[in-house]
């Protein structure tokens, strides 16, 4: 989370701007003394010109990036008698703005703190300032008070947008309220969508851990083909895979992993050997045969007995007894038991290669270790 920018640019300046867009006590001197009680409120609204001076001397060395000597002035303002409750806020604004900058964050949050005691701060202002708050305690890991903080904001703003809300689950999150974490997130898809906005790859994700942690496997397949139409990537075919498994989508495991195979996204032995296994659970042997083979010869798959014998399989399920021969005579050499020699010969047998057929079964009885020995003197 960009914390900082939306700190910087979008609260603690609105704050900050508020200063100079009043302008001080003094400059309302010169003016017509007929005045309606609005622009009184406007004048107990502004600084004085001691206040303000200081504030603006402040505010330039802030600029000169010499936060220290701006906090020493303003920390000697905030103790001068007399200060009125608006240039407490603007002080205080600035102090938590100061100590921001210096990484100061428990001293920014007392800042922002007293800020909240002030009665005569204005509703604006203040939800700008819980909002802030809310930032604040959660990147000093203060979970709770921030989702408090944010129970409070949302009952200040009446028109939210979607990241306060993403902001709030991630709070819920943290101190592991993964149920809780549905409806924040959901809402911030939909305001999103009222505003014709764009809904983010990461509020996806985490709504997809939300329902994963209650187990709504339905939920969590749906979300899945949300992220790979959008923002399609290896891990959430993989995910929405593992969505049909738990769900018994047999039909539907297969061709997420066949997708994902189409688009060049298998990579590992693992993901080779599961594809080749759904091939041949779905009557498609033949496809498994010329994947196991073409990844044997990439070296992607390793030449062992195992892998031999599912290859040796995948051909015969496909009546493909002569490519199975190859991969039965590699399977057999690298066995210390002999069922792999029996079907090496009995697919010589049904390739019509009866000497071949003899020295394969002699050889499996040999090496021993046959489910059924009797049978295989049968075939001698």
């Amino acid at each position: 989370m960009n914390i900082k920018n939306r700190f910087i640019s979008g609260i603690i300046l609105s704050l900050v701007c508020g200063i100079f867009a009043v302008g001080p006590a003094y400059a309302a001197q010169d003016e017509d003394e007929e005045r309606s009680s609005k622009q009184k409120t406007k004048q107990a609204q502004a600084v004085s010109k001691e206040v303000y001076d200081r504030i603006e001397k402040a505010q330039l060395l802030i600029d000169e990036d010499d936060d220290q000597g701006a906090l020493k002035i303003l920390n000697a303002l905030l103790n001068k008698k007399n200060i009125t409750e608006y240039e407490q806020q603007n002080v205080l604004n600035y102090i938590g703005f100061v100590n921001y900058n210096l990484e100061n964050i428990p001293q920014a949050i007392d800042a922002y703190e007293r800020m909240l005691q002030i009665p005569s701060l204005e509703l604006q202002v203040r939800k700008q300032t819980v909002y802030t708050l809310a930032q604040l305690m959660t990147m000093e890991e203060k979970y709770a008070q921030a989702i408090t903080l944010l129970d409070e904001w949302f009952v200040l703003e009446t028109n939210p947008a979607s990241d306060p809300y993403i902001l709030y689950a991630q709070n819920l999150y943290q101190i592991n309220r993964y149920a809780d974490m549905v409806k924040p997130i959901e809402s911030a898809i939909a305001v999103a969508a009222k505003r014709e906005l764009p809904a983010k790859e990461d509020w996806y994700v985490l709504l997809n851990f939300a329902y994963f942690q209650q187990e709504n496997y339905e939920k969590v397949r749906d979300i899945q083909k949300i992220l790979l139409v959008n923002w399609p990537k290896k891990r959430y075919w993989f995910s929405l895979a593992g969505a049909y498994t738990e769900l018994g989508e047999d039909n539907n495991l297969m061709g997420a992993y066949d997708a994902a195979h189409t688009q060049g996204l298998l990579e590992s032995e693992s993901e080779f050997l599961t594809m080749a296994q759904l091939y041949m659970q779905h009557e498609v042997p033949y496809k498994a045969g010329m994947l196991i083979e073409k990844e044997m010869a990439s070296g992607r798959v390793e030449k062992n007995a195992k892998n031999y014998r599912l290859l040796s399989q995948a051909w015969t399920l496909a009546s493909e007894d002569e490519k199975s021969v190859p991969a039965l005579q590699a399977a057999a050499k690298l066995s210390d038991e002999g069922e792999l020699n029996l079907r090496l010969g009995n697919a010589h047998l049904n390739l019509g290669q009866y000497d071949e057929c003899v020295i394969a079964i002699k050889e499996g009885i040999r090496k021993g270790g046959i489910k059924s020995p009797d049978n295989a003197q049968i075939s001698l």
